[in-house]
């Protein structure tokens, strides 16, 4: 029988490729400084393919260990454990997903900052829900979290529609993108704009539809990046609009 794996052995495995020069990149790449979104967070300088490599190695994690990971201080072993529930949710059984939804919910304050968000809530919270659907409406519970007063938890919200994204589901995304409308997190702009075009590369419509009624209103970052696949005459006309408003507004 071969030996458990260990949440200790996954960090030796990736602090044996740290780099401690790449790490004081990435603490200014990732704003970790006083009064900046990702304060007192620590990098040992694991560049994002090699955290992927461990990751071959550690995908059939324990759930208790791998909650080691996620709960740690340092940012890469936050992302490799994370990338282990986003590889067992893939995989496994709605059991599976369940319970990586519920250790991935436990842990969202360790979830804190944008890239591993991103990573990750589409497929552990958003794969969860959508098997859930069928059975409970996961507005509730989504609109709730996109209310939390924590940035990275609403940026969970709107991450987990990216799954029905894919599966052709624009309404959620929509929904909680008119939500945040005045959310004052950049971060925020940047992930319901994203989402927003990525609904009008799939279907044009309903893309449009939004912005014809929200465009005028919309944060300039997340109408910019709503728009960017637009040809070059309606990126200007949704930007008049939204000058047109702020004039009058001032």
């Amino acid at each position: 029988m071969s030996k458990r794996m260990t949440a200790a052995q996954a960090r030796e495995a990736l602090h044996a490729l740290a780099d401690r020069r790449r790490a004081a990149v990435y603490q200014r790449f990732f704003k970790t400084g006083p009064g900046e979104y990702g304060e007192g967070d620590a990098f040992i300088g694991v560049t994002v393919p090699d955290v992927r490599s461990v990751l071959k190695r550690f995908r059939e994690l324990p759930a208790d260990e791998s909650n080691k990971l996620i709960r740690s201080a340092i940012h890469e072993e936050r992302l490799l454990g994370l990338l282990i529930l986003v590889h067992q949710s893939q995989r496994g059984d709605g059991k599976t997903r369940e319970r990586n939804f519920r250790q991935y919910m436990a842990a969202r304050a360790f979830i804190n900052n944008w890239d591993l968000v991103d990573a990750s809530a589409e497929h552990v919270v958003g794969g969860y829900l959508f098997d859930m659907a069928g059975k409970r409406d996961p507005w509730p519970f989504l609109t709730k979290l996109a209310r939390s007063p924590i940035w990275h938890e609403r940026r969970i919200a709107v991450l987990a529609t990216f799954h029905f994204i894919r599966k052709g589901q624009f309404d959620l995304t929509a929904r909680l993108s008119e939500q945040l409308l005045g959310d004052p997190h950049d971060l925020l702009h940047k992930a319901t704009g994203w989402l927003l075009r990525e609904i009008g590369k799939r279907d044009l419509a309903p893309l449009l539809a939004f912005l014809d009624q929200h465009a005028a209103v919309m944060p300039r970052t997340m109408l910019r990046y709503a728009i960017e696949r637009l040809p070059k005459n309606q990126r200007r006309q949704y930007m008049h609009m939204r000058a047109m408003a702020t004039a009058v507004k001032a």
